[in-house]
């Protein structure tokens, strides 16, 4: 899909060295016509798949498909909105298809989406795959884990460093297509970016081997698909037990490259 001006995008998601097949899934999305694109923007994804071989392929290509392609003809003009539509019309799919397919029960995903119009941004998330902004010298994690250690961290039982070595920090507490209703986060107000910005979507093979500083310093220091490149070479190389999937969005006021 050709991309307009004003960001550079890149993605790349790979098995990793220990799993057989991928369970992530990817998005970015463009409006065809330039009076939706100016209404929508643009949309990016990133999914994580639980649940065997078939199943979490399954349901991380159902949540993106499915909150892409409502995205897309819902008629609101909220980006949010649309967003947490998406995204309870794919907890239902995904439930649904478990239940037409037995063998797929406990099927579910993560998933992190980002509604990007101009230098406004809003994001609906589950699970514990993750958002970063960029900025300068900095990197912030805009999302917050749905999982069990993510939990011991909001109570103050464990700290952000003792989380992220700990061996139950992929035990999710909540999914698309887990449980009866979806619990999802979507902050009521957007981010204001600014030119030079960069928005990092990942899975936890990512993020699990690839510390905040040091992707901060691959981001900073490479364009969006070189970062892409590394930031996996190193998953890889610290053994890629997972697979590993990200994508990045970097702002510039004309869609120039960065050099």
């Amino acid at each position: 899909m050709p991309i307009r001006p004003g960001v550079e995008v890149a993605s790349l998601s790979d098995v990793g060295c220990q799993r057989e097949n991928n369970e992530d899934a990817l998005s970015y999305w463009e409006p065809q016509g330039d009076d939706e694109f100016d209404k929508k923007g643009r949309l990016a994804l990133v999914a994580d798949g639980m649940g065997g071989y078939e199943g979490g392929q399954e349901a991380s290509r159902l949540a993106v498909e499915t909150i892409r392609d409502v995205y897309d003809r819902d008629p609101s003009s909220d980006p949010r909105d649309a967003l947490l539509n998406g995204f309870r019309q794919a907890h239902e799919r995904i439930r649904q298809f478990a239940d037409a397919h037995p063998e797929f029960h406990g099927m579910g995903t993560t998933c992190t989406a980002l509604a990007l119009n101009n230098f406004q941004a809003h994001f609906v998330h589950v699970g514990d795959s993750r958002l970063y902004l960029v900025r300068n010298d900095s990197i912030s994690r805009l999302t917050r884990d749905h999982s069990y250690v993510g939990r011991l961290v909001e109570t103050g039982v464990l700290n952000s460093d003792e989380a992220e070595r700990h061996p139950q920090r992929h035990i999710l507490t909540a999914a698309l297509g887990a449980g009866l209703e979806i619990v999802a986060d979507a902050p009521a107000s957007p981010i204001t970016l600014q030119t030079g910005d960069a928005l990092v979507l990942c899975t936890d093979g990512l993020w699990g081997q690839v510390p905040e500083p040091e992707m901060l310093n691959v981001v900073n220091q490479h364009d969006s698909a070189g970062a892409c490149a590394e930031l996996v070479k190193i998953a890889r190389q610290r053994g890629g037990p997972d697979n590993i999937t990200v994508q990045i969005l970097r702002l510039s006021s004309n869609g120039t490259p960065r050099q």
